[in-house]
């Protein structure tokens, strides 16, 4: 493991410029970021059996539910952000979702993307207000 993967982890952003990354590289390492917050908030919400805190996270990663989220938070992005998602949607994937609708697919990726972008760049507290956004009704259940 280099320094820089240390950094990134830290919160620190690196010397890896997000913008010279290709929409699918940034949504590899956006699903893992959202996926973690997910996760996180789903453990939050109390101790339970693995299983049903697996159900409840699949349950708001999967690509309907997160391009349910892009239209929570589309009116709260950046310029920038709303680049990185377009981006992200319009990469060509090599890849065909298996149960979900290609464009339901296709703005996962773009959410992706955004995460992805906002980790590297060491904007971890922009990604967090974001998930906020786009996750109040899930959290306050």
């Amino acid at each position: 493991m280099n320094l820089e993967a240390i950094e990134l982890m830290l919160g620190k952003g690196g010397t890896t410029d997000p913008k010279e990354l290709s929409p699918l590289a940034l949504a590899y390492i956006g699903d893992a970021v959202y996926e973690m917050m997910v996760r996180t908030t789903v453990l939050t919400d109390g101790n339970m059996p693995v299983n049903r805190l697996h159900k409840r996270a699949r349950d708001m990663v999967n690509a309907k539910a997160q391009a349910e989220f892009y239209y929570r938070i589309a009116d709260g992005l950046t310029e920038e952000e709303a680049a990185v998602f377009r981006r992200g949607r319009n990469a060509k994937s090599y890849t065909t979702p298996k149960n979900a609708d290609l464009m339901d697919y296709r703005h996962a990726t773009g959410v992706e993307a955004i995460f992805g972008y906002l980790y590297l760049a060491g904007q971890m507290e922009r990604a967090v207000e974001l998930f906020r956004m786009g996750m109040a009704q899930e959290i306050e259940k």
